[in-house]
């Protein structure tokens, strides 16, 4: 992630997407405390992730929206590259929220790591805590 992100101080509540293919890891997380919580992963695919996310969305109604976005360990794009960041892109248009966009290389294997239950709601956390580390 880039550390020139600017990220209006009243934005303070965010809500983080690991996206994968068959399951979504979810976290919420604050400015204030820059921890983050797992929450429950999505298991959906296609256009009923999308409903499942805006559902998560209306729940927490954060200030902004995180998503993890992998590339290869050389910084290229793939496959999932273009899919996440067209998740992004739809959560964006859906919600009306700002979507920032997280470099999330290695971030199943931090949560692993770390001793997640979930892998997928624990890349959610790595990813979103990332992000509130980045922000001043």
């Amino acid at each position: 992630m880039n550390a020139a992100v600017d990220v209006p101080p009243h934005f303070q509540t965010f809500l983080a997407f690991d996206y994968g293919l068959k399951r979504t890891g979810v976290a919420v997380g604050n400015r204030m405390l820059r921890t983050a919580t797992p929450q429950p992963t999505i298991r959906a695919e296609g256009d009923a992730r999308l409903v499942h996310a805006q559902a998560r969305v209306k729940e927490w109604q954060p200030d902004a929206l995180v998503v993890g976005v992998p590339f290869h360990p050389d910084g290229a794009s793939h496959d999932n590259t273009l899919r996440a960041r067209k998740f992004a892109r739809q959560l964006r248009g859906r919600s009306g929220l700002t979507v920032y966009e997280v470099d999330e290389r290695y971030s199943t294997t931090e949560a692993l790591a770390s001793g997640a239950r979930d892998a997928d709601a624990g890349a959610a956390c790595v990813i979103l805590e990332q992000f509130l580390r980045s922000l001043p």
